[in-house]
């Protein structure tokens, strides 16, 4: 049983009302009630995949740590559901439920006329200051223990049949995995994105199975009941289950602020400014490596990549890699020797004539045939346009 109660205190909740139950949210936990029962298939930790029930409960890490034996030892089903059971008599919560232990509970509600979305948040990440304007994302966890996921909850004011619930399920499932694919997002990010999400499709029971003297005479046997299925469009619903899903994660990103900007893209790649600087010292030719040459080179590197045209070249260039290394180009193979094959040449070439001319040519080949430092471990495309980047900052600071 749990150890403490944290709920004996009064905890201040925000409810929302909605089209079929009611949103309840505090700092310990966010669940939806629906007295007239919602018929779900989920992926969550407590449910059977297809329920019948009256809650919908996302428990809070932290609440359930508080409130646990022994946190050393890893959750189980059944603590949970102690943990669950629990919760549900201290707030007079009645009826049967599914639940999900869930890091946060931040979350935004999305209604589509009969499709409500509840995408409920749990991030670590926020986007710092850096230099000037330029940022980066970060975590105060580190990247290893960071987090950032995404549940939803798709309420549905029709009575689908299980079977269609689930073709929902997948659907939704699948479009959610489409949006996040197609952001890009670095890898450093992509690896902590939605490794701890969950799906619900809920959905009315038929208005007949409410009524108390069919269920004593009939029981709920969701096989035989009747459902609206073939009341339905299903592909335009189908598409507006896609819309919903897609604005509904739009709208989350929105309101956690993430944005992704350059330098997000080179910690993805590892390349570190401090790397570039060492690379841009080794080439040095009478003069003396120095602090304040350092410090110079940094200046100049930061003020560069800001620029919009070479932020620009360096996206390019780290896509066009991403693209030809997994052969998302059909005629083009790294693997081969590709003869008079000059994207990376002419990229770096540009960055470097952007930044100081055409002067910065000659340092710019004298770096690409070298390859010092971590230009050596980069890729063909991304090596020259690093190397076009530090010959142009190299030769503007020497010149000034």
């Amino acid at each position: 049983m749990a150890k403490k109660n944290k709920n004996k205190k009064e905890i201040a909740s925000i409810k929302n009302k909605l089209v079929n139950g009611e949103l309840i949210r505090n700092e310990d936990a966010l669940y939806i009630n629906n007295p007239d029962y919602f018929l779900t298939f989920s992926d969550l930790e407590i449910s059977d995949g297809i329920d019948i029930i009256e809650n919908i409960m996302i428990l809070s890490n932290n609440y359930i740590n508080f409130n646990r034996q022994n946190e050393d030892d890893d959750l189980t089903d059944v603590e949970l559901m102690e943990i669950t059971e629990e919760y549900k008599e201290n707030n007079a919560i009645e009826g049967g439920y599914i639940c999900q232990r869930f890091d946060k509970e931040e979350h935004i509600i999305n209604s589509y006329d009969d499709i409500t979305v509840i995408t409920v948040i749990s991030n670590d990440l926020e986007v710092q200051d850096f230099y000037n304007d330029l940022k980066v994302v970060n975590s105060w966890k580190g990247f290893e223990n960071a987090k950032l996921n995404f549940g939803q909850i798709i309420l549905l004011n029709h009575a689908f049949s299980p079977k269609l619930l689930i073709q929902l399920y997948k659907i939704a499932t699948k479009q959610k995995a489409r949006f996040f694919e197609s952001l890009h997002f670095p890898i450093h990010i992509n690896n902590i994105l939605n490794n701890e999400d969950f799906l619900v499709i809920a959905s009315n029971l038929p208005e007949e199975t409410l009524d108390q003297d069919y269920i004593m005479e009939i029981g709920l046997d969701i096989t035989n009941m009747e459902y609206e299925d073939d009341e339905v469009d299903l592909k335009e619903f189908t598409q507006r289950i896609e819309d919903a899903v897609v604005i509904s994660c739009e709208d989350a990103l929105e309101k956690i602020n993430l944005s992704i900007g350059i330098l997000d893209y080179l910690v993805s790649e590892g390349i570190l400014i401090k790397d570039v600087i060492e690379v841009g010292m080794s080439l040095l030719e009478g003069i003396e490596e120095s602090d304040e040459l350092k410090e110079k080179l940094e200046k100049q590197l930061l003020k560069s990549v800001k620029d919009k045209n070479i932020n620009a070249l360096l996206i390019g260039a780290i896509r066009m890699e991403e693209d030809f290394n997994k052969g998302r180009v059909r005629e083009i193979n790294l693997n081969e020797k590709l003869v008079h094959f000059y994207p990376d040449q002419l990229i770096g070439a540009t960055i470097a004539n952007q930044i100081a001319g055409t002067k910065a040519l000659l340092n710019f080949r004298r770096y690409s045939q070298s390859k010092p430092g971590i230009l050596y471990g980069l890729g063909p495309i991304l090596s020259n346009a690093f190397a076009g980047l530090i010959a142009g900052c190299m030769t503007k600071i020497l010149d000034e």
